[in-house]
């Protein structure tokens, strides 16, 4: 059980990190501070490495604990984990679990928002140089819909 409860106290200190990664690049991407943003992306590569190891030992220990309870791995829980655990184990188990939990969905909740700001600062940076440069970009006018002509004049020859 101190196996369990020692790798679920690792999945917590990644989540945690990985948050705080997260919560960085937000500010950063708010901020519009490039630097940040590509070395917390760089630090979030980083700590998913380290999360596909802790994702290896947590299959070896949901096979063992299958093993043990005679079920498929994929069948097995915590609550039939923790069957046979005395109660303040069990009780740490659970609240481990729970924070755990609460963890990931901040961390999805909070990706997720930098992805939109990410994507609404690129799509203002292409109106942006589209501007600059001249270059027209499809889209709807009052009678329909509009394309892009494939090539543009840079040099009138009727002249």
């Amino acid at each position: 059980m101190s196996r369990l409860i020692e790798h679920m106290q690792r999945q917590l200190e990644s989540s945690r990190r990985l948050l705080e990664i997260v919560l960085l690049q937000s500010a950063a991407i708010r901020r519009q501070d490039v630097e940040t943003v590509l070395a917390s992306l760089a630090d979030v590569q980083a700590e998913m490495g380290y999360r596909a190891r802790l994702e290896t030992e947590r299959e070896t220990i949901l096979r063992a604990a299958a093993a043990v309870a005679g079920v498929a791995p994929e069948a097995i829980d915590l609550e039939t984990i923790l069957l046979d655990v005395p109660a303040p184990e069990a009780a740490r188990a659970r609240s481990l679990s729970a924070e755990l939990l609460g963890l990931v969905k901040e961390i999805g909740r909070v990706h997720e928002q930098n992805r939109i700001l990410l994507r609404q600062e690129l799509t203002f940076l292409d109106h942006l140089m589209r501007v600059l440069s001249n270059t027209p970009q499809a889209g709807y006018s009052q009678s329909g819909w509009t394309s892009v002509p494939q090539s543009l004049n840079v040099v009138d020859a009727r002249v």
